[in-house]
C-alpha cells in the first residue's frame, strides 16, 4: 500500500510540474494561443482586426496598419462625430515616445549628457534628499525608468475651465495624480537598481527641455519636432488654439466624457492623429525618397540607441530610451512603440518592427484596452511572441491556472490513493 501511494503521489508531482511548465510556457510564449488570422497577408489581419474593433468599440477608434512604412489597411468609426485621420486624440502615455524624441534632439545638439545627473541642467526645481544618493538619477535613467523614482504616476488631469497647477509645483506634489499616488516626485530606490514606471519622471524631463531650450515644451516640440517630421496637427495643448476636429472621449458605455487638461504635457497630454503618427513611425526607416532615418530631427545612430534594451523585469528586455520593448522579432531587434492609457476610457498604440517598417496605430475612447489588445494580437501574429504587456495581464490569470490545475491533480491524487486503500481492503 505504501509503495502505491508512494507512485501516486510522485506522478502527480511529476503532472504538476509539467502542467507548471505548460502554464508558463503558455504566458511567456502562446504555446496554446493562436493567432488572429493563420495567414501572413496584412489585409486578412487588418479585417479580422476590424471586425474584432467593431465588436468590442463603444466610442471612436482610429486604425492604420503599415507595411514598409506606408499605410495598407484604415478604419476610422465613431458612435457621433466622424473621426478620420486628422482627426486629434489624446494619446495619453504614447506622448512619452514623442517627448523622448525632444529630449534625444539636445543630445545629438551637445546640449544634453545622457548620463550626467538631471541637476546639472535644472534651477527652477531640485529632487528632495532621501536615503539614496540622487546624482543617479541620469536623463537616460528617467527615459528608462530606471532612475529610481517611486511615484508612480499616472496623471488624472483638470477640468475644463479649472486652473492647471504650475510645473515645479506638480512635481513637489501633483494636485492630479492618479488615485493611490501620492503624487511627490522622489528617489525611492537605489537609481539604476531596478526599473519603475514614473510618469513624474517624464514630467522632469519637461522641465529639462524648457530649462535648455528657453522656450515652453510645446513650443520646443512643435518646432523641433513635429514641424520638422511634418506632424501639423500635433501638440500638447488644445487650449486657445482653435482647432477643430478633436475626437471625442467616452466611456465604457459608450456615454460622452470628459477630456482633461494636464500640467505634465510630456507624460500625458500629447494629441496628435492617426496621420500624424503614421509620419513618425515612417521617420524611424529610410524614405521613399531617400531622406534618412530620423528625418533630421534625431541622427539614425540615435533612433537606433533608442531601441537598445535598458530596462528588464521578469528576465525579459522591456524598455530602451522612451520606447517599450514588446516582443523580440526574428532579426536581433524588437517590435517597439509604446501604448497610452487614461481615465475613463482613452487607451492608444503605436507599435512598429524598425527593420520591416510593418506596424500598427490605434487610437481610441471608450473601451479601456482594445487598442491595446489589438496591437497585442499584431505582435502575437508578426513574431509568433506573446508581447510584455500582454504577459503582465498574463500573470493573474497564469496564477489562477496554476492553482486550478494544481488542484484537480491533488484531487485525482487523493482520489487514487482512497481508491487504491478501498481495493486494497476488499482483497485482505
Amino acid at each position: 500500500m505504501l509503495k502505491r501511494l508512494i507512485t501516486i503521489f510522485a506522478g502527480a508531482l511529476l503532472l504538476a510540474g509539467l502542467w507548471g511548465f505548460a502554464v508558463l510556457m503558455n504566458t511567456e510564449n502562446g504555446w496554446f494561443r493562436s493567432p488572429l488570422v493563420e495567414t501572413n497577408d496584412a489585409k486578412s489581419f487588418g479585417d479580422a482586426a476590424i471586425r474584432l474593433i467593431e465588436k468590442q468599440r463603444a466610442g471612436n477608434i482610429a486604425f492604420v496598419l503599415l507595411e514598409n512604412g506606408n499605410p495598407v489597411v484604415q478604419h476610422y468609426a465613431s458612435k457621433a462625430t466622424l473621426v478620420n485621420g486628422d482627426t486629434l486624440f489624446q494619446v495619453a502615455s504614447l506622448s512619452k515616445w514623442i517627448t523622448a524624441w525632444g529630449v534625444m534632439s539636445l543630445v545629438d545638439e551637445g546640449k544634453l549628457d545622457l548620463d550626467a545627473p538631471i541637476s546639472t541642467y535644472l534651477s527652477r526645481w531640485e529632487l528632495p534628499q532621501g536615503a539614496f544618493d540622487n546624482s543617479g538619477v541620469t536623463i537616460r535613467r528617467l527615459l528608462s525608468h530606471t532612475a529610481g523614482l517611486t511615484d508612480g504616476l499616472g496623471y488624472a488631469g483638470f477640468e475644463p475651465g479649472t486652473p492647471v497647477q504650475g510645473l515645479t509645483d506638480s512635481l513637489t506634489k501633483a494636485a492630479d495624480a492618479s488615485p493611490g499616488k501620492d503624487g511627490a516626485v522622489r528617489v525611492g530606490v537605489e537609481p539604476g537598481s531596478e526599473w519603475r514606471y514614473s510618469g513624474g519622471g517624464y514630467t522632469l524631463l519637461q522641465l529639462l527641455i524648457e530649462e535648455v531650450s528657453g522656450q515652453s515644451f510645446n513650443d520646443f516640440m512643435t518646432e523641433r519636432v513635429f514641424t520638422p517630421l511634418g506632424m501639423t496637427r500635433s501638440t500638447f495643448i488644445i487650449d486657445g488654439k482653435g482647432l477643430d476636429n478633436i475626437a471625442t472621449a467616452y466611456d465604457t458605455a459608450g456615454e460622452e466624457a470628459t477630456l482633461y487638461r494636464f500640467t505634465a504635457l510630456a507624460a500625458a497630454s500629447l494629441y496628435t492623429s492617426a496621420n500624424d503618427l503614421t509620419k513618425f513611425l515612417a521617420a524611424q526607416r529610410p524614405g521613399s525618397a531617400e531622406e534618412a532615418i530620423g528625418r533630421d530631427v534625431l541622427k539614425a545612430e540615435t533612433v537606433a540607441a533608442m531601441y537598445e534594451p535598458h530596462a528588464s523585469t521578469l528576465g525579459l528586455d522591456i524598455w530602451g530610451l522612451g520606447t517599450m520593448l514588446y516582443a523580440p522579432t526574428g532579426h536581433r531587434g524588437f517590435i517597439v512603440g509604446h501604448d497610452g492609457s487614461n481615465e475613463p476610457a482613452i487607451n492608444t498604440a503605436a507599435r512598429l518592427d524598425p527593420t520591416t517598417g510593418d506596424g500598427i496605430i490605434l487610437l481610441e475612447t471608450g473601451n479601456k484596452a482594445l487598442a491595446s489588445n489589438v496591437a497585442g494580437e499584431w505582435v502575437f501574429w508578426k513574431t509568433g511572441k506573446v508581447d510584455f504587456i500582454d504577459q503582465t495581464i498574463g500573470v493573474k490569470n497564469m496564477f489562477l491556472a496554476l492553482i486550478a490545475g494544481w488542484l484537480v491533480i491533488l484531487a485525482g491524487a487523493v482520489w487514487l490513493a482512497l481508491r487504491a486503500r478501498k481495493t486494497l481492503r476488499q482483497t485482505a
